[in-house]
């Protein structure tokens, strides 16, 4: 199927695609795909307008006939799961299996948000004063703006939606400029769940695209008590500064330096898998890409001609094709900005092995040989976020050594440990191990599973998405006390009589 294709078997009306003034190119050739309209001020107000009426309806729906939209929806996406990943692997030129595997990112959150929305618990708390009870109870919170990032345009979307519907708050979508066309289809079968759902509001959930004027409106508007925004560390400092400039909650998914370790007894083959997928998979292109990686003297020769071999051997190519395992970057500034930074490794005393423009025959995306680059030490071209296929590769002679070398970067996303040492495992997973908001072992540091709270700390921006507790992020806390008794005492046996 082609883009207008998959879109019409999605609900979308393919008419709205032409006219409009922000372009979706694909990267596999750098078609055009369709053009929407971007959301002028008088139709923002509009929108989060409409979006606040919506909550004041959606707060009153019981919590498990929330989860019941959302669970229609999740079955809606079930159905229509090649359409969608057909359209990612067009708009992102991610492989086949890593945009079926985005999808069904969305179908999981969605069966986590049912069973969710009738698990939204309070406290009970023991009072000091005879006669009274206290609790607490959360409560939707408001309007809800989700600010995504091209890389995953389905998956963080429904992470934030899922959660926040279930939790009674309407939402407003701002899909990355370079992915309108997912954010469509997405919207397009929630719409069509929400018409048939008598509880559903209208403007339940809504979409306003375009640049970063439209982000940053959705940031200063009073009426939208919490923005959850992926993207770049810039960005999210600008989100974060607004925000809190008039008493609302940031919720940020920020950038990822993510290191791995390989310890003296790793299991080579296992590691080789895993640091393979997580450095060249998605091209480079995710959060928690494995960007450095740290290998002990004694298995660094052994290992660095393994990967030396796995990455020449990585399938570069058209996505939609089997066997390929490495897409295009999204477009000229990603490959520009990976080449400065293999230049600036250079420069540094590094040895760089692929990195290269990969021509294949009848496209035009900008397609490259995941780069393996040896460095003396760590610098400056190492501390910061190249989002592409780049892996700086460093030895160390102990432990501590390259902790603290995970440690020494201002991201705080995700990290491992290859290792076969019960201690070490122990040491690198406690307080005084890896400061980051994700941490394993014997697993890359990307492909998190939805069941856990996603999030990072430092420059990646300390907020927590899809699992565990971070439901509570899209709700309000209210402590209440109730008195059921016949007198008045005070806490902390304060004595104020009146006659």
């Amino acid at each position: 199927m082609n883009a207008f294709e998959c879109l019409q078997s999605l609900g979308v009306d393919v008419r709205a695609l032409d006219g409009g003034d922000l372009v979706s190119r694909s990267p596999i050739d750098g078609t055009e795909l369709g053009r929407v309209r971007v959301a002028d001020p008088a139709q923002r107000e509009q929108t989060v307008a409409a979006s606040v009426a919506a909550f004041l309806q959606w707060r009153r729906v019981p919590a498990p006939r929330r989860g019941e939209l959302v669970r229609l929806f999740g079955e809606s996406v079930r159905r229509h799961k090649q359409a969608l990943a057909t359209l990612i692997t067009l708009e992102v030129g991610k492989i086949t299996s890593e945009a079926a595997g985005e999808v069904q990112e969305v179908i999981d959150i969605c069966d986590f948000a049912v069973g969710l929305s009738r698990q939204l618990y309070g406290l009970t708390i023991a009072s000091e004063r005879p006669g009274h009870h206290m609790q607490e109870r959360w409560h939707p919170l408001g309007p809800v703006a989700i600010i995504t990032a091209f890389n995953f345009p389905m998956a963080v979307w429904s992470w934030n939606a899922a959660l926040a519907l279930i939790c009674g708050n309407s939402i407003v979508w701002k899909p990355s400029e370079k992915t309108p066309l997912t954010a469509l289809a997405l919207a397009s079968l929630l719409d069509a769940v929400a018409r048939d759902f008598p509880e559903a509001p209208t403007h339940l959930s809504t979409v306003v695209h375009g640049g970063r004027d439209v982000g940053e409106s959705l940031a200063a508007d009073r009426r939208i008590p919490l923005v959850s925004a992926t993207g770049s560390t810039r960005m999210g400092r600008d989100v974060a500064v607004t925000v809190a400039g008039r008493f609302g909650r940031s919720l940020l998914e920020l950038g990822g330096n993510n290191a791995i370790i390989v310890a003296p007894t790793a299991h080579e083959d296992l590691a080789v898998r895993a640091i393979t997928f997580a450095a060249a998979g998605t091209a480079g292109q995710r959060c928690t890409t494995a960007r450095r990686l740290y290998v002990h003297a004694s298995r660094y020769d052994s290992l660095v001609s393994r990967l030396q071999r796995a990455y020449a051997s990585l399938a570069v190519g058209d996505p939609r094709v089997a066997g390929t395992l490495v897409g295009p970057l999204i477009d000229a500034t990603a490959f520009e900005a990976m080449q400065t930074a293999l230049a600036d490794a250079r420069a540094a005393g590094g040895r760089v092995h692929g990195g290269e423009r990969v021509a294949v025959p009848g496209l035009d995306g900008y397609y490259v040989r995941p780069a393996l680059v040896e460095m003396p030490h760590p610098c400056a071209v190492t501390a910061r976020e190249t989002f592409a296929p780049i892996l700086y590769v460093f030895r160390y002679e102990t432990l501590a050594e390259a902790v603290a070398g995970n440690n020494g970067v201002a991201q705080g996303l995700s990290s491992s440990l290859m290792t076969r040492d019960l201690m070490e495992s122990e040491w690198f997973l406690s307080a005084e191990g890896s400061d980051c908001g994700i941490a394993n072992i014997n697993i890359g540091p990307s492909g998190a599973e939805i069941g856990g709270a996603f999030g990072g700390e430092k420059e990646t921006g300390g907020g927590r998405e899809s699992g565990s507790d971070a439901w509570k992020a899209y709700m309000r806390r209210q402590t209440q006390t109730v008195n059921y008794s016949g007198a008045l005492p005070l806490a902390q046996g304060v004595q104020f009589d009146v006659e």
